[in-house]
């Protein structure tokens, strides 16, 4: 390697890792999702109001679930976290439940139950990355291939990637905010910045894109890593 090659943003480890599991996808979903639009923060993706209630998240999952070729039928909703909008969630028909986790998933009788922590509706991208993670567990549940895997959630996590929904999970990977009185950083998910960067850049490569457009949606860490992803790739 010479001394200005493009260095890969993880370590060989995490490499082999991103790349034998995009190719996992490819062979188990196909390249469909690949000639699909990536999923943007637009209106075009996310038309009408969005009023930061509980009784926004069930037309959401739903929206969702088409973009990720999810039988919204299959699916069920409910709610958790500590909230005065509990009434609200059963005046909406969705279950409430209290918790600690931004979203788990289980199935019931057959049916994909994910469960969503309602304060989320103040930060909507962190919304729909949670959301998009539960609904991979529903297209990764279809047995031992997946479930039994050690690294079922970031796998899971990475699938975000694959079908489309990738920006939104980046994005809310790692929050930073700063004021007057303190400073508080979060975590969502189980990928760091430059995993979904590496992920990001192998996903515009399957989809034979050198300068994405969509890219300029992505925050500033992750939208570094997927350009130092894309350089190590050239090379």
């Amino acid at each position: 390697m010479g001394l200005f090659s493009a260095k890969c943003p993880v370590d060989p480890r995490e490499q082999k890792w991103i790349e034998e599991s995009m190719e996992f996808f490819r062979t188990k979903f196909g390249d469909g999702p690949l000639s699909q639009a990536v999923v943007l923060p637009t209106p075009d993706f996310f038309p009408g109001p969005f009023s930061g209630t509980a009784a926004d998240i069930q037309p959401l999952v739903t929206r969702m679930c088409e973009y990720l070729a999810v039988d919204a039928e299959t699916v069920s909703v409910e709610l958790y976290g500590d909230s005065t909008e509990s009434d609200l969630a059963r005046v909406a028909g969705l279950t409430y439940r209290s918790d600690s986790v931004a979203g788990h998933y289980r199935r019931v009788d057959g049916q994909a139950v994910i469960g969503i922590d309602q304060t989320l509706v103040a930060t909507p991208e962190r919304l729909v990355a949670t959301i998009a993670h539960e609904l991979c567990h529903a297209r990764l549940d279809d047995g031992a291939a997946t479930w039994d895997r050690e690294d079922h959630e970031p796998l899971t996590d990475l699938l975000t990637v694959y079908l489309g929904m990738g920006i939104f999970t980046a994005n809310a990977c790692f929050d930073f905010t700063q004021d007057n009185v303190q400073r508080s950083t979060r975590r969502l998910g189980y990928l760091t910045e430059p995993m979904f960067g590496y992920g990001l850049a192998c996903y515009a490569r399957l989809r034979d894109e050198r300068r994405p457009g969509w890219a300029k949606y992505l925050d500033t860490n992750p939208r570094a890593f997927m350009k130092r992803g894309l350089r190590h790739l050239e090379a």
